[in-house]
């Protein structure tokens, strides 16, 4: 007998948001991804903005989602999509003004949403305030790194070298020469210098623009480049190239220092201070599970990103390893452990995973397995909706600075940024009453919301129903897990009340039924009391 779940199967429990008392939210909450420039445009300009975002968060509210986080939308020159910040403090006009944030979170707050907002503290824009007057000589060189460079063996360079052989993470060089012949490091673009943080104007700033936007009402805080804001002493050369390569692969003299650790411990008791269990995330790399979990000890921050999941290739024996390895080390600080497939610097996995219908099979696979596991999930912009990656953009519309640098990373994050679509018909599907600062494929009418809202074989209609589920299902959310006996390319695991399957193999399995099917990506086969789950799909059992 074959039975084709329907996606349906939970819509009718869902509720919008959990309560905004309830303690430990952060613990197993579904946090999305918002990329602010390209979510939706309230003022037609092709750019996606705050007000845009405000209209479209019932979406989220409906989806299942518990937060929302913003990328950047301070004022910058925007030389890396915000991540340049020029005023912490202000919004940049490209996305609204300092009301519009303020609606947004009073908006989200009201849907029972909690919003999280990023904050750059490893750099500053060159056009930062403190940066002009750093180049013009004045004392705030020091909360820079500014240093003269070394003797060059090579004439070409003008009888100079940069302090030592560090690369930025875009590509050439991390040093760039000043007029008067000192070197300033910039581990991103050279339009992002780095801050030094043994300064303690740098922490007392950067604690009272956290004040600021805890005071507007935001709930926590993604800190960008949450392992790099100490540098090793003495800036030691690395001996290597493509240091890109090597981040969160081995130790780096600029990033995972100890120091770290002492400033996100002066950042959670500042986060304590405030009601309503406000948090903060890492973007932090490591070449560990081990030493990523130190990010997230009692003392620490709340979650850590779980790259090491991310880049795992669709593999049974791989996934289970990865999934061991990091819930191990977070059990061992007291800390849950936080999934994400895609962001806004990778590519997106349906197209990381094989592309076509068979990386869209295995992404809905993916979202199954990544729901069922322990902890906090992060869903990313577009995922809900199945989106590819945009693999063909012309070169004169790409924007990622690395792009445009060489032997870093590979430049076509943009794929991953292509705007958002809402309908099946409109100017740019929706997303605003123009065109789309980065062209959509014409493919996208069929991914829209609009287009998936109510087919029950949709990749929307598969993340309603899974996040609905995830709230109903006492066993899911934080806890415990416990493998089961399983064909060699299936993942099987138990939680309370509730069995995952996972079947990463390109041919069909065959188990013995664990319980009740709840939810799948693919029609089933019952023989008996055995059930056949085809190729690269996942189900959802309740026992």
């Amino acid at each position: 007998m074959t039975q084709e779940l329907t996606t349906t199967t939970a819509v009718a429990g869902r509720t919008r948001g959990r309560d905004p008392g309830s303690t430990g939210w952060w613990r197993d909450a579904v946090i999305y991804q918002v990329y602010v420039r390209s979510f939706a445009d309230g003022d037609g300009d092709g750019i996606g903005d705050l007000p845009g975002i405000r209209a479209r968060l019932p979406h989220l509210a409906d989806l299942g989602a518990d937060a929302v986080w913003l990328t950047p939308f301070y004022a910058s020159p925007q030389a890396d999509g915000g991540y340049d910040v020029a005023d912490y403090r202000a919004v940049d006009p490209l996305f609204g003004s300092l009301q519009d944030a303020d609606d947004l979170v009073r908006e989200a707050h009201r849907l029972g949403l909690r919003v999280i907002v990023d904050i750059v503290p490893n750099h500053t824009s060159d056009q930062h305030s403190w940066f002009r007057a750093a180049l013009a000589g004045g004392p705030e060189r020091d909360r820079y790194h500014f240093h003269p460079g070394k003797r060059a063996a090579v004439p070409a360079q003008g009888g100079a070298a940069p302090p030592n052989d560090w690369e930025s993470v875009f590509g050439g060089p991390a040093w760039t020469r000043t007029e008067d012949g000192d070197w300033y490091l910039h581990l991103f673009a050279p339009e992002q210098p780095d801050l030094n943080w043994e300064h303690p104007e740098v922490r007392a700033e950067f604690e009272s623009v956290l004040r600021f936007w805890l005071d507007l009402g935001v709930d926590g805080f993604r800190i960008d480049v949450a392992h790099g804001m100490v540098k090793a002493a003495g800036l030691p050369d690395i001996g290597a190239r493509e240091q890109a390569k090597l981040i969160g692969a081995q130790e780096l003299p600029f990033f995972d220092q100890d120091g770290v650790h002492e400033i996100h411990r002066s950042w959670r008791r500042l986060l304590d201070s405030y009601d309503g269990e406000r948090i903060a995330v890492a973007e932090a790399w490591a070449p560990s599970p081990e030493r990523l979990a130190l990010y997230v000890r009692p003392d620490e921050l709340h979650q850590a990103f779980n790259f090491q999941f991310l880049n795992c290739p669709w593999d049974a024996a791989e996934m289970r390893a990865v999934v061991d390895a990091s819930l191990a080390a977070t059990r061992s600080v007291g800390a849950p452990t936080t999934w994400v497939l895609s962001n806004h610097d990778v590519v997106r996995h349906p197209t990381r995973y094989g592309g076509g219908e068979r990386g869209l099979r295995r992404a809905r696979a993916a979202a199954l397995l990544m729901l069922a596991l322990p902890g906090s999930a992060y869903v990313y912009q577009g995922e809900e909706l199945g989106l590819p990656e945009v693999t063909d953009l012309p070169d004169e519309v790409r924007q990622d600075p690395s792009f445009f640098r060489a032997e870093g990373q590979d430049g076509f994050r943009d794929g991953c940024r292509v705007p958002m679509p809402w309908t099946a018909e409109g100017p740019s599907y929706g997303f605003g009453s123009g065109g789309s600062w980065l062209p959509q494929p014409s493919s996208w009418r069929g991914l829209s919301v609009e287009a998936q809202t109510g087919d029950p074989r949709s990749t929307l209609e598969l993340y309603r129903s899974a996040l609905a589920l995830r709230r109903e299902l006492p066993g899911l959310g934080d806890g415990e897990m416990e493998w089961l006996e399983a064909p060699e390319d299936v993942l099987a695991f138990a939680r309370p009340g509730f069995v995952c399957t996972v079947n990463t193999g390109a041919g069909a399995a065959q188990l013995t039924v664990p319980g009740r099917p709840l939810l799948s990506t693919s029609a089933l086969e019952f023989t008996g009391g055995n059930v056949t789950i085809p190729a690269e799909s996942a189900v959802w059992w309740a026992i």
